[in-house]
């Protein structure tokens, strides 16, 4: 057994985290039109509660349903009525059944919200999205009463899921989203209060965390996903992260995980994606140590004293317990290897030393034909494919209990596309 994976994490708040690992948070797609959890979604949270994490964070819960994340998103844009209620609560009731807590990750799409959902969707400033293909549409500033309204709505969702038996709730201000939008001088072009230095692009993610914490009490663990970077030029940078860091630890944050990217930039993808000139400006030491991310949280240690989760790359045991031993991170998380082996956490507590990877399943190109990667488009549709194949993943753990690690991009591809098609087709019934 890996006794530094297995140590116990005493948060801010005063609440325990029995072991190291958490089943980090992955878009599930899985609710039902309305926005209402399914048994799926209860099935699939059930396997991942008996694989061994201490915690599980859910995938995106939208506090607006014109700005969903993707179909199938669990949407808590009001005070739920009765049958929401009880169906968050079997949802968070599964979700726990070992004893593990479980943590809804609040979000709000902004600009990133695909035109099929919403053509012309609020945002800070009206910055259309810098993707081939035409997903997404032109983008409208939102009124400062709009985000006072967003900002009420978070507090209203962290309510919710609080009074249903989640056990904490996380700030998604990462990956582009809303809150994310707002931080970044390229997509928050605004000369209010909550535009121009950082102190006012982080008003908004600094209100929600207040009133989120207003809803939920002292002793309820509160988190946020902040970006280390946008990594892109005149985007979030690091700098910018350090100080939104320290506000949040004032503000009386648990626990912060260190991400980065954006839709336009996706990071996430992994070290391996990268193009050539992007790999050398990674240090060395983190791709030895496979988290993309955890450079970042070793320099964020030295301002802020609040635990740090990091989540990406992350497949090998020593690598973990590097990452922990070194300072770089407090919490591990998991993402695409618990979209097939579900009890992965179990078996690194059992003490295998590496969790498996699908990238042979997820070549979009053969060998002959890998110099169209260097189209941008195709490089887009790629990583969207690559996405689509966990998204199959997904499902199929949750509608049948099993995953199918044989099947192809293309087959999960036409498999996600129709099945959102029929969702966003009777959400307009």
């Amino acid at each position: 057994m890996s006794d530094i994976l297995a140590q116990s994490l005493r948060l801010p708040c005063g609440v325990v985290l029995e072991n190291r690992l958490v089943k980090a948070a992955m878009t599930e797609g899985l609710a039902n039109p309305a926005g209402v959890p399914t048994a799926a979604l209860e099935r699939l949270y059930g396997l991942w509660s008996d694989g061994g994490a201490g915690l599980l964070l859910s995938g995106n819960i939208l506090v607006d349903g014109d700005h969903l994340e993707r179909p199938g998103n669990v949407i808590i844009d009001q005070q739920p009525d009765e049958a929401m209620h009880q169906a968050l609560s079997s949802w968070a009731k599964t979700a726990t059944r070992n004893g593990n807590h479980f943590w809804a990750q609040i979000s709000h799409a902004g600009r990133q919200t695909q035109k099929v959902i919403n053509p012309h969707p609020k945002a800070p400033s009206s910055v259309k999205m810098g993707l081939p293909g035409g997903q997404f549409g032109e983008p409208v500033a939102l009124t400062v009463a709009e985000i006072e309204d967003i900002v009420r709505r978070f507090g209203v969702c962290a309510a919710a899921v609080k009074a249903a038996g989640f056990t904490g709730v996380q700030i998604h201000a990462a990956h582009g989203y809303l809150l994310s939008q707002f931080l970044s001088p390229r997509t928050n072009l605004r000369a209010d209060q909550y535009g121009g230095g950082l102190a006012n692009r982080a008003r908004a993610l600094l209100d929600c965390v207040r009133i989120v914490r207003a809803s939920v009490g002292q002793n309820f663990p509160v988190a946020v996903k902040l970006n280390s970077a946008d990594f892109q030029k005149g985007g979030f940078a690091f700098e910018d992260s350090l100080q939104v860091a320290q506000w949040l630890e004032a503000a009386g944050v648990d626990v912060i995980e260190i991400s980065g990217g954006t839709y336009e930039q996706p990071k996430l993808l992994g070290a391996e994606g990268l193009e050539e000139e992007e790999q050398q400006n990674v240090a060395q030491s983190t791709l030895i140590r496979e988290a993309y991310f955890v450079d970042f949280a070793l320099a964020m240690k030295k301002t802020v004293s609040i635990p740090l989760m990091v989540t990406g790359g992350f497949r090998r045991r020593a690598a973990m317990e590097q990452a922990i031993t070194a300072g770089g991170a407090d919490l591990i998380g998991l993402g695409r290897p618990l979209c097939v082996v579900t009890d992965a956490p179990a078996k690194l507590l059992a003490g295998a030393s590496e969790l498996p990877r699908f990238e042979a399943q997820l070549a979009m190109f053969p060998p002959w034909l890998t110099f169209l990667s260097r189209s941008k488009t195709l490089r887009t549709i790629a990583s969207f494919g690559v996405q689509y194949w966990y998204y199959a993943q997904l499902d199929l753990l949750g509608v049948n209990g099993k995953s199918e690690p044989t099947m192809t991009v293309f087959a999960a591809t036409r498999k996600v596309m129709s099945e959102q098609k029929r969702w966003l087709a009777a959400r307009r019934r």
